[in-house]
C-alpha cells in the first residue's frame, strides 16, 4: 500500500451529544455536508446505523463522475463512527467522525487517513483529496454542521 497521510480537523460545536449524533444519523446529512460544486448522486444505501452498513454513490465534479463505495464501522470511541472506502478513486480512505463532550458543546474531530494511487490517478486525486482542497472540504463540513445544529438551513 502507498504511504498513508493523516488529515485532522477539530471544532467545538455548541450542541449536545444527542443532537450531534442525530444530525449524523439523518439520511440527508451527507448531502448537506457535500460542498458545491461537488454533487452527490446515491446509487445504493444499505445503512443500518452509523457504525454498520454500506453506501454507494457517485460524486460529480462538473462533468466528471467518481463512483465511491463506503462501509460504515465503529470508530475509536463509543461516540464515533468511521466510513472506509471499499471502492473509489484513492488507494485508501478511512474517515473517522469523533464526538467528545467538552465545555461549550461537542468537539467534532474529523480524522482522515488516506493514500493516493501511483501515477496519473494519484495526481488527479491529489487535486481534490489533499492539501488545500481537503482543508476547504472539512472547513465547509464543520461550518454546515454548526449552522444545521444552530437551526439554520
Amino acid at each position: 500500500m502507498p504511504t498513508t497521510k493523516v488529515f485532522e480537523q477539530r471544532s467545538v460545536i455548541p450542541t449536545s451529544m444527542s443532537r450531534m449524533i442525530a444530525f449524523h444519523e439523518d439520511a440527508q446529512a451527507l448531502y448537506r455536508l457535500t460542498p458545491p460544486p461537488i454533487f452527490l448522486r446515491p446509487l445504493r444505501d444499505d445503512m443500518r446505523s452509523l457504525t454498520s452498513g454500506e453506501r454507494e454513490f457517485m460524486l460529480w465534479f462538473g462533468p466528471v463522475g467518481v463512483r465511491w463505495v463506503a462501509r460504515h464501522e465503529p470508530g475509536p470511541s463509543d461516540t464515533s463512527f468511521a466510513d472506509k472506502m471499499l471502492a473509489g478513486p484513492l488507494a485508501y480512505w478511512r474517515h473517522e467522525h469523533i464526538f467528545r463532550e467538552v465545555p461549550g458543546g461537542v468537539e467534532l474531530t474529523d480524522r482522515v487517513t488516506y493514500a493516493h494511487r501511483p501515477g496519473l490517478p494519484g495526481l488527479l486525486t491529489r487535486l481534490v483529496f489533499d492539501g488545500l482542497p481537503l482543508r476547504i472540504l472539512f472547513f465547509y463540513r464543520h461550518l454546515r454542521t454548526r449552522l444545521a445544529l444552530a437551526g439554520k438551513p
